[in-house]
């Protein structure tokens, strides 16, 4: 537990340096972005299926595809806590190479790791985004099942996925694949705890939208505390 703190606490000291600055701009711009093309999406589609017009008593005919498709904007907070963990795990391969070589640059020269290739980082991301979307998915269903444990379930479940990927992540610039594996699960325990408080600061409206790049950064953090010279 004490790992996965320490590398938390870094992890946000190091969103001040400027060229993660930077990185934490574009990655907040490109969440925006991506919410509003969601947004739209919604917004166009509810006006494309709702009829044109409804007439009622005394008030004459309204426009229905306009006010559903309006009303459609109260959906925007809905898609940021269900979607905010798919959005983090699928901007992890864009911004994890690029902090992660940062902040070993500055707190661990002598053990920087090899950057991976940008066109495997994406491919891998979508295979995240896949995983948890269908971890999003799994939850829908199963909240009206077990009632009160929903929220518990939701942290846990993405805690565990957000944790394991950018651990892993983070890993691969020093270990082979397998080797990275290995050293997740030994260190199951402070991954996991490290993921879950990504997961709950992902639920935190306007702060959710620096977590992808404070992910990055507290996960290269955590794979330097917890690795050992036999590692």
């Amino acid at each position: 537990m004490t790992a996965a703190v320490l590398a938390l606490i870094r992890g946000w000291l190091d969103l001040l340096r400027p060229r993660i600055f930077r990185v934490l701009a574009l990655g907040v711009g490109l969440t925006l972005l991506l919410f509003v093309v969601l947004q739209v999406a919604v917004f166009w589609a509810i006006r494309a299926i709702g009829p044109d017009q409804l007439t009622l008593p005394w008030v004459g005919p309204i426009e229905i595809g306009s006010a559903l498709s309006w009303g459609s904007l109260a959906l925007f907070p809905v898609l940021g806590f269900f979607l905010m963990a798919p959005v983090a795990a699928g901007f992890a391969g864009l911004f994890t190479e690029q902090v992660a070589d940062t902040v070993e640059a500055v707190h661990y020269p002598a053990d920087r790791g090899r950057s991976g290739d940008f066109a495997d980082g994406v491919l891998e991301s979508l295979a995240v985004v896949a995983a948890a979307l269908g971890v999003a998915v799994g939850l829908l269903v199963l909240t009206p099942l077990i009632g009160p444990l929903a929220p518990v379930a939701f942290y846990l479940a993405n805690g565990w996925l957000l944790g394991r990927e950018f651990f892993q992540m983070a890993t691969r610039r020093h270990l082979p694949d397998d080797r990275a594996a290995d050293l997740r699960r030994r260190r199951g325990v402070a991954v996991t705890l490290l993921g879950v408080g990504v997961a709950v600061l992902l639920t935190i409206p306007v702060l959710n939208i620096a977590v992808p790049v404070l992910a990055a950064a507290s996960f290269t953090h955590l794979f330097h505390l917890v690795r050992r010279p036999g590692d």
